[in-house]
């Protein structure tokens, strides 16, 4: 019997084979490269704390996408309502599903427009992190509770995570990068580029409630906003917005199927047919003529896909599906032939074009979320449900408020300490009940506020 090779010998053939398989670069010829796509400069990929240089496995971007992919806002977007709570329903989205769903529908539309994929992934990854508990319902609240500090937005909260609350890198002098994406990502993932003081006019002139940064994060957004003038969303940015509104308008009317509370052949009757139409110009098409949604909703009930009624089996579930699929690529399919119609054939990228959607597919894209507007958002039977929602909201603030920091999470009891002022503590625990999903702002509340032993210990 042959004597086995000692364990040098082996080792030397592993160096020697390691030596020819990975090469002079240190790498086998079979690894990924960073994608490096045109239209993207060196300051795009800066980032507001400059960071030494690393592998180059992955692009600048690929970073900022796994750093968002790996924060602890983006894991509890599984325990906040999308639509209903993520415990009333085991098969409708969740923030997080939804926000998955959204880079999905981005990242392709994106992609065939010339962006890099990463970046828009990375802003549709993070575009809900702001939303607090119960949805809009709870920034509704926390808004009320938060008017004398720049009030409350669920995108201008998003922009805190990143740049702020989120922990991944901080400053000599001890302030915090956030995430410390680069130029380019951070840009993508502000939906709305504007402070609430700056906000732009509304048709009626009325300045819109929406804004993106609060006054104390200026200084990062006027860092990634940097060489851009007025309130122009960056292309990336606009891809991400449109995922967003295509992929809720269809994934909200399937969720309410599946879940019972309407069939779409009920828009067949007039008393039906004409909430629709009401609930899709009062909440999304004010300046609308009537007639244009009614045509919108007989263009989508004249596609071959159009679910009239489920029945639950699975079957139907198949169709169910089909229709979003097939919804989704109609609405991606129009405003990626318009774009290119407009702007040609090159890359699109950061603030060289713009996402244009042909009318028509806007108005359809609406009235698919007037449907889920009419029969869940807004139904009588809900309201009770949303009061009582912010009213656990308002007495955990109030609550906190007068504790001090005595309840908060460690962060942002540091937070609450090192404020200079009422209004920074203000911040502090509004911050800190953003941060909370559904089921542990009912905890808190049950506990806390009702009196009933808190469990919560730190180590």
């Amino acid at each position: 019997m042959a004597e086995p090779a000692s364990f040098p010998v082996s080792a030397r053939r592993v160096r020697h084979h390691q030596a020819v398989l990975f090469g002079a670069e240190g790498r086998p010829p079979y690894a990924g490269r960073p994608m490096e796509l045109p239209g993207y400069a060196p300051q795009d990929r800066e980032r507001w704390l400059p960071e030494p240089p690393k592998s180059s496995y992955r692009s600048d971007f690929e970073r900022d996408r796994a750093r968002i992919l790996h924060s602890s806002a983006l894991r509890r977007l599984g325990a906040k309502t999308q639509v209903v709570a993520p415990d009333e329903d085991d098969f409708a989205r969740t923030r997080l599903t939804h926000s998955l769903e959204v880079a999905q529908v981005g990242r392709e539309l994106g992609r065939s427009l010339g962006c890099d994929p990463d970046v828009v992934d990375a802003a549709c990854l993070s575009h809900d992190l702001g939303h607090p508990p119960f949805g809009h319902n709870g920034e509704k609240a926390l808004d009320a509770l938060s008017q004398d500090i720049g009030g409350f937005e669920g995108n201008a909260q998003t922009l805190r995570l990143l740049a702020r609350l989120e922990t991944k890198k901080f400053f000599e002098d001890g302030r915090s990068a956030g995430l410390n994406l680069t130029r380019a990502s951070l840009d993508a993932s502000c939906k709305y580029p504007w402070t609430r003081d700056a906000a732009p006019l509304k048709s009626d002139g009325e300045p819109t409630r929406k804004f993106g940064v609060y006054t104390d994060d200026l200084p990062v957004f006027e860092w990634f906003r940097r060489g851009v003038t007025g309130t122009r969303k960056s292309m990336e940015a606009q891809v991400m917005d449109l995922a967003d509104d295509i992929s809720y308008s269809v994934h909200d009317v399937e969720d309410g199927i599946v879940n019972g509370q309407f069939q779409l052949k009920w828009l067949t009757d007039p008393e039906h047919r004409a909430l629709v139409i009401e609930r899709t110009r009062q909440w999304y098409l004010p300046d609308t003529d009537p007639a244009a949604v009614e045509a919108a909703l007989a263009r989508l009930e004249a596609t071959d896909v159009w679910v009239t009624e489920a029945d639950g089996t699975r079957r139907s579930r198949a169709a169910l599906k089909d229709m979003t699929s097939q919804l989704i690529g109609r609405f991606s399919n129009a405003a990626f032939d318009a774009t290119r119609e407009v702007f040609g054939n090159e890359p699109l990228t950061r603030h060289g074009a713009d996402v244009v959607i042909p009318e028509n597919t806007d108005i359809e894209i609406a009235t698919m979320k007037g449907i889920a507007a009419a029969y869940v958002m807004s139904s009588d039977a809900r309201q009770p449900l949303y009061a009582r929602q912010r009213e656990i909201l308002t007495e955990l603030v109030e609550l906190f408020w007068e504790t001090g920091e005595r309840y908060l999470d460690p962060m942002f009891a540091g937070d609450w300490r090192e404020a200079a002022d009422d209004r920074g503590r203000r911040r502090a625990v509004i911050d800190q009940v953003a941060s909370l999903t559904d089921s542990t702002a009912i905890e808190w509340h049950a506990t806390l506020v009702r009196g009933e032993q808190f469990r919560r210990s730190w180590v």
